[in-house]
């Protein structure tokens, strides 16, 4: 007989093995359609260039892309989907998710519903979330933090095949110190256990660099470290440096001695100025960085994902928030967009995240209007949600640009969204590895 305990054991490693076998699968390409697709349509939007071509048409065979152009030669056989008076464009990739989870209007109900909902109910209602994402147009996220290896599930089922969603890159638990932004809230100890390294929580580099060690055990494709204080916790200040430079230092270089990139939650200037010295590649939020770390961060080629739709929604329900959390959610959204604002004069890489869960899934392309309200061109924000993701995800060479050879994760919206950008919200066609996930007519 098995123990329930030797059951759970074969159930975390058979669920660890499934993701690296699926990482070769990833590489390979998705599931294989028999007949070339052939998409058309008024105009392509050129991800490298920043350009709007006229007479779109890409060519998909199996999983990926053979050819683009208007003179590209058409299989005998193919399907010809000919979408009229709209735009063929990259799947949208989103740099900072959380699949896992959705916060509601109501605090005390989500704090509820955090303590007392099980793993396996959560990730049901992830695989929903991560549903709706895709149909809005993702094909590509980065989840940046989740509990209980729920986002884990997700990213193995999707590239598995048993669910549809997007592609997964997942950091597992966030890092960060004792009473961080990355730790639990302030439960009695007696009730519920303080957390360690498996669950991100280190102070020291020798424990920092055993977190990350954690995480990449347990299938983690990027590092997600908590160097500044955060919005929605209890018990710290939302700008505050929570991890000495050693500690830093020993994150992003045990991270990248495993290859993995690492993502900084940064909303105060002097945590992100120390975290972009030991070298992170994105700094995430960005809440009240300065100039000069702007300036930094550019010469560096860090990117930022600044999330500005989450900034939108804390301060939309900040009358809902606990009295400690409302203070930081009014000043966090007062500050956000003069921040990006700044980033744009000052030439920082910037790539598309919306910190969904803060905000519904599924209106992940908000986004992109919110960062043409705030000095980006159109052409800007398309770049940021398209070729810049891949580039920061590492995932340049399979997905981010129509290029042959390259995944055909595609997408079509009405007209243009260089004149409207909004547009965007509303994909009429979303194909994720050649095939069809709306739009199939």
């Amino acid at each position: 007989m098995i123990s329930a305990k030797t059951w759970t054991i074969l159930g975390i490693f058979l669920g660890v093995v499934t993701g690296i076998y699926s990482s070769s699968v990833l590489a390979e390409g998705g599931p294989k359609t028999a007949q070339p697709i052939v998409l058309k349509a008024a105009h392509l939007f050129d991800a490298v260039s920043g350009s709007l071509v006229d007479h779109g048409v890409v060519v998909v065979a199996g999983s990926k892309i053979q050819a683009v152009g208007k003179d590209a030669a058409i299989p005998p056989g193919a399907r010809v989907i000919d979408l009229g008076d709209a735009t063929l464009m990259p799947g949208l990739i989103d740099a900072h998710v959380h699949l896992s989870g959705l916060m509601n209007d109501d605090w005390y109900h989500d704090f509820y519903d955090g303590i007392m909902r099980f793993p396996a109910e959560q990730a049901l209602y992830g695989a929903h979330y991560a549903k709706v994402t895709l149909e809005a147009g993702v094909t590509t996220v980065r989840d940046v933090g989740s509990e209980n290896y729920i986002a884990l599930g997700l990213r193995n089922a999707i590239r598995a095949g048993m669910i549809s969603g997007p592609r997964m890159l997942v950091s597992n638990y966030a890092i960060g110190s004792t009473g961080g932004h990355a730790d639990q809230d302030p439960y009695p100890p007696q009730r519920i256990a303080s957390a360690g390294p498996i669950l991100g929580i280190c102070n020291g580099p020798d424990e920092c660099r055993a977190a990350v060690r954690y995480q990449i055990k347990y299938g983690a494709d990027v590092i997600k470290f908590m160097p500044s204080g955060g919005v929605l916790s209890l018990a710290d200040p939302v700008d505050n440096v929570q991890l000495t430079q050693e500690e830093m230092n020993a994150i992003v270089a045990e991270a990248h001695a495993w290859k993995r990139k690492v993502a900084a939650h940064c909303h105060g200037d002097r945590a992100a100025k120390m975290a972009v010295s030991a070298g992170v590649d994105s700094i995430e939020h960005g809440t009240f960085l300065q100039d000069d770390t702007l300036l930094e961060m550019k010469n560096r080629h860090v990117y930022l994902v600044p999330t500005i739709s989450a900034g939108y929604w804390v301060g939309k329900k900040a009358d809902k928030f606990p009295p400690a959390i409302a203070a930081k959610a009014r000043a966090a959204s007062a500050q956000i967009q003069q921040m990006v604002q700044h980033a744009v004069k000052i030439g920082v890489p910037i790539a598309m995240g919306t910190d969904a869960s803060v905000g519904p899934h599924g209106e992940n392309a908000v986004e992109l209007a919110l960062m043409t309200k705030n000095g980006m061109q159109p052409a800007q924000a398309l770049m940021a949600s398209t070729s810049n993701g891949a580039d920061l995800l590492g995932i340049a060479d399979q997905t981010g640009t129509l290029q042959p050879g390259k995944f055909a994760d595609i997408i079509a919206v009405s007209g243009n969204p260089l004149v409207n950008v909004e547009t965007t919200q509303h994909p009429v066609l979303v194909m994720k590895e050649g095939v069809i996930y709306v739009g199939d007519r």
